[in-house]
């Protein structure tokens, strides 16, 4: 697809100051926000950064080619949209904006159980080629339909949840009184009289809810019910018997979001998960954890060759990118930056950011010289 930026919003920076003016601030703070006191989350960032690139402007050089293979099917860059909740909250109907932007572009796009559209009209956007992030019910039953309904619609890939045994204490959160809907306190009714495109698309495409799970809610659900209905149907704690039952439904590739320790990537490896994504929730969930880039490049120099190995958290574009796969990385996702493209610029944020990451990758590439990107790793500086 053709590369095209908008050329007000060169950069993830000024899409998220955009963004920031456009969205309801009880939206973007949950957007933009970590956990506790904010550590992990600036980590991400700090860690990424430290990692530096050598040019090698001497070297024969033709071309540049961002194409990578990954289970099987060939992307036209090394980097994803990851799973985000709640996405039709933040800005209306942003799943689909997102899921179609990468259908487009040839990346994958990951569907969240928690976000704002179906497993089923995601599928239809992207023609099945969309993949799927189950966070795992409690209930068996729910378990194994949403596990048929991914199969059925086509879905490429399930990604498992780990990093959630329990929700992130999230202070701004907890101010904003968020939930789903949010608490319509008097300071978000002012707050959402100031930001009229995002009322105005929300009233054309609906009050945000739970796409994928309305099929297992009671009818007639009350709003302040169904907070309650959330958090009993889900445990986000995973364990090795739930894995291998997951395994053995699954048919399709099968990997594991949120691990972050040898422990748990030689289990995956012995459950016969094909990849995990290694990410701490984009330092939402344990503030006195590692970033995410550090234990990523420790797992792939010990078990490239036996899993794939993919990162989350903290990736804000092309240098990031670049950075991570030079570490190591089979393949890179991001969640803010996308969302702050399409809270920024509405329908035309996904393609804008998908374009935006695209060049500032190639430009990377090609100044240090580099064809093909599983060859990056030559260019790290040790």
């Amino acid at each position: 697809m053709e590369i095209k930026i908008n050329p007000k919003y060169p950069s993830v920076t000024d899409l998220r100051k955009r963004a920031m003016v456009k969205m309801p601030k009880f939206a973007f703070e949950y957007l933009d926000g970590g956990c506790n006191e904010d550590i992990n989350l600036d980590k991400n960032r700090s860690d990424l950064q430290k990692i530096e690139l050598i040019p090698q402007y001497l070297s024969k050089f033709d071309k540049s080619d961002m194409r990578t293979e990954l289970f099987g099917k060939t992307y036209d860059a090394p980097f994803g949209i990851s799973p985000v909740g709640l996405q039709g909250l933040m800005w209306p109907n942003a799943p689909e904006i997102l899921a179609k932007a990468a259908f487009d572009h040839n990346v994958p796009f990951i569907l969240s159980t928690v976000t704002t559209s179906s497993i089923e009209r995601v599928a239809e956007i992207t023609e099945g080629k969309s993949w799927f992030q189950l966070y795992h019910p409690t209930d068996e039953k729910v378990k194994v339909d949403l596990l048929n309904r991914a199969a059925h619609a086509g879905t490429d890939v399930l990604v498992i949840l780990a990093d959630v045994p329990t929700f992130g204490y999230r202070p701004r959160d907890v101010r904003n009184g968020l939930a789903m809907p949010p608490s319509m306190s008097v300071k978000n009714i002012l707050e959402v009289f100031t930001k009229p495109d995002w009322a105005i698309q929300t009233l054309i495409h609906g009050q945000p809810a739970f796409r994928t799970m309305e099929a297992y809610m009671p009818k007639g659900l009350n709003l302040k019910k169904l907070g309650e209905f959330m958090d009993t149907t889900f445990s986000g704690r995973l364990n090795e018997d739930r894995i291998a039952a997951i395994r053995d439904q699954w048919k399709g590739k099968l990997v594991i979001k949120g691990v972050v320790s040898e422990i748990d990537t030689q289990k995956a490896i012995d459950l016969g998960i094909d990849g995990i994504i290694v990410s701490n929730h984009g330092g939402r969930q344990l503030d006195a954890g590692q970033s995410s880039i550090v234990p990523m490049t420790l797992l792939a120099q010990k078990y490239k060759d036996q899993i794939k190995i993919m990162v989350d958290s903290g990736l804000r574009g092309g240098p990031d990118i670049a950075r991570a796969m030079a570490s190591g990385a089979d393949f890179t996702f991001m969640g803010r930056s996308f969302m702050y493209g399409v809270g920024a610029l509405g329908k035309e944020g996904g393609n804008h950011t998908i374009s935006l990451m695209k060049r500032e990758f190639q430009q990377v590439m090609e100044q240090v010289c580099c064809e093909k990107v599983q060859d990056l790793h030559k260019f790290i500086a040790k």
